[in-house]
C-alpha cells in the first residue's frame, strides 16, 4: 500500500514540475528551455530595500495586505518559531505570539530561538526580540500563557481587543491533540481562518510534507486521531500541513515512563520546514498570490489511492 502511494505521489510531482529558468553567468543572460534567451534584469532603484525581493513577487497590493495583516501563532516550538520567522521576513505587519515555555537544551536541535545565550529565557521574549531585529516596524503582541481549551475563549478575546478587533489567521503549532481539536472547533464556530500543524516526530523525508485538508491526510498518527475526533464534532474542513511518510520506528528507552514519550525523535529540519510551509500558505493567502489552497490535486490523488487500496470499503475509510 505504501509503495503504491509513493508511486502516486511521484507521478503527481512529475506532472507538477515547473520548467526551470537558468542563469548563464558567463554571458549574463537568462536561458529558457525553449531556447529563447534574454538579458539579465538590471538592478532597479530601491533594490537594496529590505522588502525589494518580496515586492517583486508579491506585488505592491500584496505587500500592503501583508503589512496590514494580523497573524496569531499558537506555540513557539520547532514548527511555530520557524513559522514566525518566515512571517516577519515575509512582511506581516502584526503578530500575536502565545507560548508559556522557556528555552531549554532539548530545543536546540530544531528551534530557531534556541541558543546557548537564550537558555532559560521565555520563548515569547526571545521570539519578539528576533522579530524586531528583523523588522523594527513589526507590531508584536506576546502572551506568556498556555494554550488550553478551558481558557482559550478568554485569551482570544483579550488578543482580539489588543489587535483592534481583527485577526486574519490563526496558526496552530502546538502538539496537544485535545487542544488542537478544540481550536479547530473554535475556528469553525467563529469563522476563523486556521492552519494546523500535524506531527513532525519520527519523520525523516521532507519531500513527503504536504498541505491539504485534514480528511485527505495519510500515514500520520496525529492526523488519524484528528480525523476521527473532528468527524465526531462536525468539523467539516481543516487546513493542515503534515507528512505522508510512514513514521520511522523508534524504540522506547528502557525504564522510561509513557509520559516521557521516549519513542519520539525529531530531525533538525522537519519541524522548521513544516513551519515554513504553514507560513507559505498564510503569506500567499493574505497577499492573494500563487496557488491558493483549492487542494483539488491532493483530493484527486487521495481518492484514487483509497479506491484502489480499499476497493468497495473506500467510502467508509474516507
Amino acid at each position: 500500500m505504501a509503495r503504491f502511494e509513493e508511486s502516486l505521489i511521484h507521478f503527481r510531482d512529475m506532472a507538477c514540475t515547473e520548467r526551470p529558468t537558468h542563469m548563464n553567468a558567463s554571458e549574463n543572460t537568462y536561458a529558457y528551455p525553449n531556447g529563447i534567451a534574454g538579458p539579465a534584469p538590471e538592478p532597479a532603484p530601491g533594490d537594496d530595500a529590505a522588502d525589494s525581493r518580496l515586492r517583486r513577487i508579491m506585488g505592491d497590493d500584496g505587500m500592503d495586505r501583508l503589512a496590514n495583516a494580523t497573524v496569531m501563532v499558537l506555540g513557539l516550538g520547532g514548527v511555530g518559531s520557524s513559522c514566525v520567522e518566515a512571517l516577519v521576513r515575509g512582511g506581516v505587519g502584526r503578530l500575536v505570539l502565545i507560548d508559556r515555555d522557556v528555552v531549554s537544551p532539548s530545543n536546540v536541535n530544531r528551534q530557531v530561538i534556541a541558543f546557548q545565550s537564550t537558555m532559560g529565557r521565555r520563548k515569547i521574549d526571545v521570539m519578539r526580540e528576533m522579530c524586531l531585529d528583523i523588522n523594527p516596524n513589526v507590531h508584536v503582541v506576546t502572551k506568556h500563557s498556555f494554550v488550553l481549551a478551558e481558557t482559550f475563549d478568554e485569551l482570544y478575546a483579550e488578543c482580539l481587543e489588543e489587535c483592534d478587533g481583527r485577526i486574519d489567521f490563526v496558526l496552530d503549532c502546538i502538539d496537544t491533540i485535545s487542544t488542537k481539536i478544540f481550536i479547530a472547533e473554535f475556528a469553525q464556530k467563529h469563522g476563523l481562518r486556521l492552519i494546523s500543524a500535524m506531527g513532525a516526530a519520527n519523520k525523516l523525508q521532507p519531500e513527503y510534507l504536504r498541505a491539504s485538508d485534514l480528511y485527505e491526510t495519510v500515514n500520520d498518527p496525529i492526523s488519524r486521531i484528528m480525523r476521527k475526533e473532528c468527524r465526531k464534532r462536525g468539523i467539516k474542513h481543516l487546513r493542515v500541513v503534515y507528512s505522508c511518510e510512514q513514521p520511522v520506528p523508534v524504540p522506547v528507552r528502557e525504564g522510561a515512563s509513557r509520559s516521557e514519550r521516549s519513542n519520539l525523535g525529531t530531525a533538525s529540519y522537519m519541524p522548521p520546514m513544516m513551519g515554513q510551509m504553514i507560513a507559505a500558505e498564510t503569506l500567499r493567502a493574505i497577499a492573494h498570490v500563487g496557488n491558493l489552497p483549492t487542494n483539488w490535486e491532493y483530493r484527486l490523488y487521495s481518492k484514487i489511492f483509497y479506491v484502489v487500496a480499499f476497493g468497495l470499503f473506500a467510502p467508509f475509510v474516507l
